[in-house]
């Protein structure tokens, strides 16, 4: 008896059209295995959609008919709960029409002239199959906490726009909550869920009077695909100002990325330029909206580039490691003391390029291990080197990434890394940045803290370059500070950055702590560092960094200015 009546439903399909011609056609092209009512304007057609409403497998709407017009058919089917399931595809010629009817309900189009027979059978034996519970369509669409489409249906929605209407211009923009997870943490997982109900319920008034569609994507992550626009700082101040009026006591701060619309480009793609700029303005509270452009799509396919090239850089040794000298300035003459290691890519199309250029993307990519392994290996080698050449032990910093302290084999592939350079742990001193303690802190201090024990000196980098500096230093297990370069640059012209320094350098004396001053460039900030009680300075006064060859002219010039004074 089931059986019967599925088969029964799958042939029964409704034709609305005014044209006779019209329906006789539809009729042909779909003849086998299909049954057929027909209705020659909107009002005969709700009445027989509701007359066959447990029959129908589909109804085929014309637009544009006398008495009530295809869009009035879908709002009524749209609004009736035991209509709603029945799926509608509209017939139409005009273009501008297809957005509002998919708003409308209508599941797919079948475009006038009816030149491509195939096609049509296609789409309507698919949006059967869709309606049957076979695929996407079902009461499952909605996103159950804002009401928005969920993640599925919102991307098979937005790819059948694309893919039966390619000329409709739609731009993609992506919108989340700053520190969502933090705010989350302090006020509660329901006041959380208040806010993304109360954005949803926002996003959804802002379609009530622009062409779109938009899906609570995931956690704090809100898509819309709307009618192409200019300008869309409007809408980031509504939805701004919906949460200052809503939350007026927690800051809860938006960020916006769009991708405007780029003909022949997939929906996927808008969507995944516009996530790479919403994720560019993180914690940019003065600039929260970014529009992708022709310089970040450059940018996405150099970085693309970089990352695919990465193995066979280190395979080829198109990476280099320079060495920039540290000197000890506490005495009658600036002497060399150490070196930092710091990378160099010679790509072979690229030329050489700084660490700024490739660094911080291997970092947001979980790679940057690989180039720290390489800088390592070639920096243990190197001190090695220098030691059976010079005879003395010139220690080198390198540095610990975040990625490297969460690694389980850390300790050992130092230890290994050693003893093959027959070097010991202090020959090398490991810089971890400031910021990496204030994330996930615990593992961090207990990874550092197990490594200092073994001997390695460790270097908090970039020191400054934070907000929590001073209330952190007397719980972190490091031997020397690396002040960063902009306390340095102005201590000639400026009398509060010159006290700033004084007062670093006189607290790292209280904790013991050797300094590192970066960013040295003229003889005047290395004479106001020398009265400070600075322990060592870098910087391009002395030298910039230098490959190993160069670099072992200032190690000679350094061993006959001490042979001179032995004399």
């Amino acid at each position: 008896m089931i059986e019967s009546r599925n088969l029964q439903r799958h042939k029964l399909t409704l034709v609305v059209d005014d044209q006779e011609i019209n329906r006789d056609a539809l009729e042909m092209i779909l003849a086998d295995g299909y049954e057929f009512i027909h209705a020659s304007d909107g009002i005969e057609a709700m009445e027989m959609i509701r007359k066959y409403a447990d029959r129908l497998s589909i109804v085929l709407l014309d637009l544009i008919m006398p008495r009530m017009n295809g869009f009035e058919v879908l709002k009524q089917i749209k609004s009736d709960e035991l209509l709603k399931h029945i799926p509608v595809i509209v017939m139409t010629a005009e273009k501008e029409a297809e957005l509002k009817a998919l708003k409308l309900g209508a599941a797919d189009f079948i475009t006038k002239p009816f030149d491509f027979p195939e096609i049509i059978i296609a789409r309507v034996e698919r949006i059967i199959e869709l309606s049957e519970g076979k695929a996407l369509i079902s009461a499952a669409e909605y996103d159950r906490l804002t009401g928005l489409y969920n993640r599925s249906f919102f991307l098979e929605y937005i790819n059948r726009l694309f893919h039966y209407s390619p000329g409709i211009r739609m731009d993609a923009i992506e919108i989340n909550i700053e520190q969502f997870h933090t705010i989350n943490a302090v006020n509660g997982r329901e006041f959380g869920d208040e806010i993304l109900r109360t954005i949803g319920a926002e996003i959804k008034d802002y379609l009530s009077e622009a062409e779109g569609i938009a899906s609570r994507f995931e956690a704090d992550r809100f898509d819309i695909y709307c009618a192409h626009q200019t300008d869309y700082q409007p809408l980031l101040e509504r939805l701004q100002e919906k949460m200052n009026a809503a939350f007026p006591h927690v800051s809860v701060h938006l960020r916006m990325g769009v991708e405007p619309w780029q003909e022949g480009v997939e929906p996927i793609l808008l969507f995944d330029r516009a996530r790479a700029a919403c994720n560019m303005v993180r914690g940019d509270y003065q600039k929260p909206l970014l529009i992708y452009d022709e310089d970040m799509h450059r940018k996405e396919i150099l970085n693309q580039h970089l990352l695919d090239d990465l193995k066979a850089a280190v395979r080829e040794k198109q990476l280099t490691v320079f060495y920039q000298p540290k000197y000890a300035i506490q005495g009658d003459q600036p002497r060399v003391r150490s070196a930092e290691a710091l990378v160099r890519w010679n790509h072979p199309e690229l030329g050489m390029m700084s660490p700024a250029q490739f660094v911080p993307l291997f970092e947001g990519n979980g790679l940057i291990s690989i180039v720290d392994d390489f800088v390592w290996r070639e920096a243990a080698q190197q001190v090695s080197a220098w030691h059976q050449k010079y005879g003395i032990k010139l220690p080198v910093s390198v540095n610990l990434s975040r990625a490297d302290v969460f690694d389980p084999t850390l300790v050992s592939r130092l230890v290994r890394l050693m003893r093959e350079n027959g070097l010991e742990f202090g020959d090398l001193s490991l810089e971890v940045t400031e910021s990496a303690y204030t994330d996930q802190a615990s593992v961090v201090l207990e990874t550092v803290h197990t490594l200092r024990k073994m001997g390695f000196w460790v270097e908090m980098d970039d020191f400054g370059s934070g907000y929590s500096s001073l209330n952190m230093l007397s719980d972190m297990p490091i031997d020397i500070l690396k002040m960063d370069m902009k306390f340095v640059r102005n201590i000639e012209s400026n009398e509060t950055d010159l006290r700033l320094v004084k007062l670093i350098l006189d607290i790292a004396k209280y904790l013991r702590l050797l300094v590192v001053a970066e960013g040295v460039e003229t003889e005047g900030q290395l004479s106001l560092l020398k009265d400070a009680g600075c322990d060592l300075v870098q910087g391009y006064y002395f030298s910039r960094p230098l490959p190993p060859q160069e670099f072992e002219k200032l190690i000679e010039k350094d061993i006959a200015i001490e042979k001179g004074r032995k004399k």
